[in-house]
């Protein structure tokens, strides 16, 4: 059973059509990269997916359970969407990171406060905090930045805090974690370090969604990718069939124009 699946997922601003009909399904531990030109609605569906809009059509499914369904009012309750939000973890474009926190303040604060629901966290409170942090350091050490603890982000490069970024979510411990043009605000010289990090997951079979721009990478470490244009999907399958094979004139358009401008 497959742990995501999208189907007939649809998103309207006004009269512009901005999902069209959007049919996907991901295994565990599988990659899936998406890939198009600007405004195609890639971000639009990353945003839907982790509940930041709210899809006019269609239904999501995680872990063979439903989670949303745009003619079900039941699943679409305010008070359950923080919980929904739960299953995606989101790294951002622009980091969105805490000015006032360290590194691994960034990467415990949200694991704390939901903690602090906890019905035992009252009598386990130092244990439960101190479980936390040590967690946290974990992370920071998995993405390389075991040195950086306790710097602030000012005090970090853009590579560095996209790291920490990718940290934060991962401490959320989500069943699908979700990337949107995680190296489009980076210098190019500073690409690589993010690139790795995402690879590293891959290689533990992190089931992840990753909108990129990066077509070298999306070939390289995606198991399956999908190709969108003007909301909808035009192509996916396997990188060497998509990149290798396109079998629809616009993929063609889009890959020739990026194998051009590289």
């Amino acid at each position: 059973m497959p742990i995501l699946q999208v189907k007939q997922l649809e998103k309207k601003f006004g009269t512009l059509e901005v999902l069209q009909g959007i049919d996907f399904s991901l295994d565990q531990g599988e990659s899936l990269a998406i890939i198009g030109s600007s405004g195609s609605g890639k971000t639009t569906l990353l945003r839907c997916l982790n509940f930041l809009e709210r899809p006019d059509g269609g239904t999501i499914t995680v872990n063979g359970q439903l989670i949303f369904d745009a003619s079900d009012p039941s699943t679409q309750h305010e008070s359950d969407i923080r919980k929904k939000r739960l299953h995606f973890g989101l790294v951002f474009q622009n980091f969105n990171l805490f000015p006032q926190y360290t590194a691994l303040q960034n990467v415990v604060l949200a694991p704390k406060l939901i903690a602090r629901e906890r019905s035992d966290f009252g009598a386990n409170k130092k244990d439960i905090l101190s479980e936390i942090e040590e967690k946290g350091r974990a992370i920071l050490e998995q993405v390389g930045l075991s040195d950086k603890l306790n710097a602030y982000p000012h005090m970090l490069s853009g590579g560095q805090q996209q790291r920490v970024a990718i940290a934060r979510a991962l401490a959320m411990e989500p069943d699908i974690l979700c990337f949107d043009e995680p190296t489009s605000a980076l210098d190019p010289e500073l690409t690589g370090e993010v690139l790795k990090v995402i690879r590293s997951l891959a290689s533990r079979n992190t089931t992840m969604v990753i909108v990129t721009h990066e077509m070298d990478f999306a070939r390289s470490v995606a198991d399956r990718v999908i190709f969108m244009d003007e909301g909808a999907i035009v192509e996916q399958g396997h990188p060497e069939e998509v990149f290798g094979n396109p079998q629809k004139e616009r993929t063609r358009q889009f890959l020739l124009r990026y194998s051009e401008s590289s």
